[in-house]
């Protein structure tokens, strides 16, 4: 069984190296860091300490970022592929459950939820609002429950990776591609695990941001729900 952690990175230079770390000390599973046209001091962070790492020449976005991420793991014939944050608010300890629950099951994609169980996560209410939003959207779509469909900590098996590659949304996919794989009838299922606060650095994502987020990911998600 092949393994391959995929940690999209920008502009992480205060959270790359530990989080890096705390993934070798939990797990003897291979990793790749996508360093996404970093403007910080990331790139050099990764050279200095020969942490295995893609360079992007320019800021792709997340989406970007995860797709170089798949075709990576297409290519070199890995059979599951897991995302993992940059900034450390994925805990490595969760690696094991998300790995044993996708072979368990033979379900196509397991999402790591900070809410299918109590947990001790505690996110803003701006947050958590816009967290249930997109959970009565994907039910409204798809009729399937996922209490966190914008957690970024999930396992896919070697058919979501090969439609990955092929497929992914440039910005912003943790949704959208929900209802994409729903509709082509792949399995998703959710587990609990445990997250931490961000571990250094800015979210990317603003009040601005958040109003063309949600508007973006709701229209995109109602076309990949029709066609």
């Amino acid at each position: 069984m092949k393994v391959l952690i995929i940690i999209p990175a920008y502009n992480e230079e205060d959270s790359i190296y530990d989080t890096v770390q705390s993934v070798k000390a939990s797990t003897d599973y291979d990793y790749i860091v996508i360093n996404d046209g970093s403007r910080d001091r990331t790139p050099y962070i990764l050279e200095e300490n020969g942490i295995h790492h893609l360079t992007l020449p320019n800021n792709l976005g997340i989406g970007g970022a995860m797709q170089t991420g798949y075709k990576y793991a297409l290519r070199n014939g890995y059979d599951y592929a897991i995302q993992l944050d940059a900034d450390g608010q994925h805990n490595p300890v969760d690696l094991r459950n998300l790995i044993d629950e996708i072979e368990s099951t033979g379900y196509d994609m397991i999402i790591g939820s900070r809410f299918v169980e109590q947990s001790g996560y505690r996110g803003s209410i701006t947050r958590r609002i816009g967290i249930y939003y997109f959970y009565a959207m994907l039910k409204l779509l798809t009729r399937i429950r996922i209490t966190d469909p914008t957690s970024g900590y999930r396992v896919a098996n070697r058919r979501v990776i090969h439609e990955f590659a092929n497929h992914y949304p440039i910005d912003y996919p943790e949704v959208e591609v929900l209802v994409h794989l729903t509709k082509k009838k792949f399995k998703i299922k959710e587990i609990k695990v445990e997250m931490n606060n961000r571990q250094g650095g800015q979210s990317s994502i603003t009040p601005i941001k958040s109003i063309y987020y949600m508007t973006k990911v709701t229209y995109f998600s109602l076309i990949r729900s029709i066609f």
